[in-house]
């Protein structure tokens, strides 16, 4: 099964039938959604809310940095995304991120690594805090109850001071190398 985009924000339920032929509705229901992005409430008939939405961004956040999908043949046994990623923290996060998002240039980082071992280890330090700060964010928006979840706006004002943090340090990062050539 594929999430698509167009999921978040649509999950809802529908009557199986609307009317019967004995005139009676039916109770069951089915859910429009995607599996493994749709809160757990879903499942037992809760309506569709904000908190659904923010379930399903928490684990689209988690997909995209460590590129499991929460429906991956490795999470059984009550093993889920969300309990995977903070598992990991914050000792393993650089075990579980996807490669792809860690630095690649082993020249450039060994080069730096030479001249000034420090800086090295200061920016690498900067990249597990980040990545850290972001599966929290992911973590705390996919929590199964939706009063402990965290809103979007205090998701989006945190994703923004990671960013903030992390690009900031970086832009210093290259001028300081700038300056050095």
């Amino acid at each position: 099964m594929v999430a698509l985009v167009g999921d978040f924000g649509l999950a809802r339920f529908f009557p199986k039938s609307m009317n019967s032929l004995s005139g009676n509705s039916s109770s069951t229901h089915c859910l429009k959604g995607t599996i493994g992005y749709a809160p757990p409430e879903y499942g037992i008939g809760t309506e569709a809310t904000t908190s659904g939405d923010m379930y399903s961004f928490g684990i689209l956040l988690l997909e995209i940095f460590t590129r499991k999908r929460p429906t991956d043949d490795m999470f059984k046994d009550g093993l889920k995304l969300h309990l995977f990623s903070k598992m990991s923290l914050p000792d393993q996060v650089l075990e579980v991120v996807d490669p792809l998002l860690l630095p690649r240039d082993n020249k450039r980082q060994s080069a730096s690594s030479s001249r000034n071992p420090r800086r090295a280890n200061m920016e690498e330090t900067k990249m597990k805090e980040c990545l850290i700060s972001i599966l929290k964010v992911g973590i705390a928006c996919s929590v199964e109850s939706p009063t402990n979840q965290m809103d979007i706006v205090d998701a989006a004002k945190e994703l923004h001071f990671i960013r903030d943090k992390f690009v900031g340090t970086r832009i210093r990062t290259e001028r300081e190398r700038a300056n050095h050539l």
